[in-house]
């Protein structure tokens, strides 16, 4: 079993930055690392992915150039950063681990491990 556990979210203005960071136990560097986002009345969506080693990143078109996607294999963390925040970027932010994953992925069905969630919200 893996636990994830996210910290970092917040009320933030728009136009501001904020940092997530995602602990994981086990075996970090076998995971595939994702954050996903669901909005109030919307269904969960994708953020950003990055694979095992984090040589490959990949972005939703709504982030791109935003935000930025890291990990730290030696302290089992993946962290997101994200600038100019703006107000439909508010939503619950969720970390999600693939296990023995391949590839950096989007889609929410090939994630075995989801966290609780940590509550982003903007402000005009």
């Amino acid at each position: 079993q893996v636990q994830l556990v996210e910290s970092g979210g917040g009320l933030v203005q728009a136009g501001g930055s904020l940092r997530l960071s995602c602990a994981a136990s086990g075996t970090f560097s076998n995971y595939v690392m994702a954050w996903f986002r669901q909005a109030p009345g919307a269904e969960r969506e994708f953020v950003a992915a990055i694979s095992r080693g984090g040589s490959t990143t990949d972005y939703a078109d709504s982030v791109k150039g935003r935000f930025t996607i890291s990990r730290d294999n030696a302290k089992s963390t993946v962290n997101l950063l994200m600038n100019s925040l703006k107000r439909e970027d508010t939503a619950v932010y969720y970390c999600a681990a693939e296990v023995d994953g391949v590839a950096s992925c989007s889609q929410s069905m090939w994630y075995d491990y989801w966290g609780q969630g940590t509550q982003v919200t903007v402000s005009s």
